[in-house]
């Protein structure tokens, strides 16, 4: 069952996000205290965040090669917005208003 987590939530990482808030809800409140930061990483970095709550530990927090994976998280998560505005501007009519 988490081996078919692990593909879901690696193509689907806001879905997989939401379920984890909604199945283990104090998870991510100790890895994030508020409900706002989870909320706009599952809009802005989706992966990123979802790493941050897999990786995180009650107590310790992250340690040197958990941030090593948050951050290539993120830099996928940057990557798939530049590679979706540059192929917006492949569309044909489309105009940039």
């Amino acid at each position: 069952m988490g081996c078919l987590f692990a593909l879901f939530a690696g193509v689907f990482p806001r879905l997989g996000l939401f379920i984890i808030w909604i199945a283990r809800p104090a998870l991510v409140s100790a890895a994030f205290g508020s409900w706002i930061w989870p909320l706009l990483g599952i809009i802005f970095l989706p992966f990123a965040t979802l790493i941050y709550v897999i990786l995180y530990r009650p107590g310790v927090g992250l340690s040197n090669w958990d941030w090593f994976w948050v951050i290539l998280a993120a830099l996928l998560d940057i990557t798939h917005w530049a590679a979706s505005s540059t192929q917006r501007n492949q569309i044909p009519g489309y105009s940039r208003r």
